[in-house]
């Protein structure tokens, strides 16, 4: 393993569905079951939740990224037992617990899609802050023909994205997305030809990765919760958290960059 201030190996114990390591200030978690389709099981949902728990001091960023030919095809079904009610409660909130990690944990995370994004592994992706998805992606919610239903936080997080009507009629008919009408819909913000996927991941990463790291905190936790707050309050939060970002050190010394021509302004760039 090479040392935690460059590349290679995250000293992180995962299972052996999952892989991390880093490329400079940016961690890569790596779904590594493509014999499964990357199908989640409880011991790789674990490891994902102690692994977005457990990230090293100086990372900025993580991509997640799936091994294979694709991303994640959901709940591991040959593992799917006869739960009574109370347990099968317990087994939701484990899966709440892990993604939580993702959306509300300590770095943003970038998400990149390629072939199945179905079921839990779509649920999973809605937890990423920023998706990428390669035009082999394709979006389904099979729930309804197997007789379950979602239960990884996909009824809280996938409405505000895609819409309450697109989500229910995933679920009822199994109508699948192409990764173009996925773009088209709001649940990716950027589309790659396959194979470039990893690349623009890494690229966005890095990216957020230099951004203040209270600045990230804030977009990562505050902007969601004002999002769903009246006005009034969301006005009085904003005020709060604009007022402590911008009072950091770091935020000041890159403001006086900034003032002083030391940092680039923002200008038309490549998408």
């Amino acid at each position: 393993m090479k040392d935690d201030l460059g590349s290679g190996r995250l000293d992180i114990t995962l299972p052996a569905s999952l892989h991390a390591e880093r490329q400079g200030a940016v961690a890569i978690l790596r779904l590594k079951r493509p014999h499964k389709r990357n199908a989640l099981d409880d011991e790789t949902i674990i490891g994902i939740e102690t692994f977005f728990t457990a990230l090293p001091d100086g990372i900025g960023a993580v991509l997640l990224v799936g091994e294979g030919e694709h991303f994640s095809a959901g709940l591991d079904l040959s593992e799917l037992e006869e739960r009574d009610i109370k347990q099968g409660i317990a087994h939701s909130r484990l899966w709440h617990r892990a993604f939580d990690t993702i959306q509300f944990g300590k770095v943003p995370v970038v998400a990149v899609l390629h072939g199945a994004v179905v079921g839990g592994g779509l649920e999973l992706a809605a937890a990423a802050h920023v998706r990428v998805a390669e035009r082999s992606a394709y979006y389904a919610l099979p729930e309804g023909s197997r007789g379950i239903y979602v239960g990884g936080g996909g009824s809280v997080r996938l409405p505000r994205l895609i819409g309450v009507a697109r989500m229910m009629d995933m679920m009822l008919t199994g109508r699948t997305y192409s990764a173009e009408e996925g773009q088209a819909m709001g649940l990716t913000t950027y589309l790659v030809d396959s194979g470039k996927g990893f690349a623009k991941g890494l690229e966005l990463a890095a990216r957020i990765a230099g951004n203040a790291p209270l600045t990230n905190f804030a977009v990562m936790h505050a902007l969601p919760r004002i999002a769903e707050m009246d006005p009034a309050s969301g006005y009085a939060v904003e005020a709060l958290m604009s007022s402590i970002a911008q009072a950091d050190g770091e935020a000041k010394a890159r403001l006086k960059d900034f003032l002083e021509k030391r940092a680039p302004k923002v200008t038309r760039g490549p998408t």
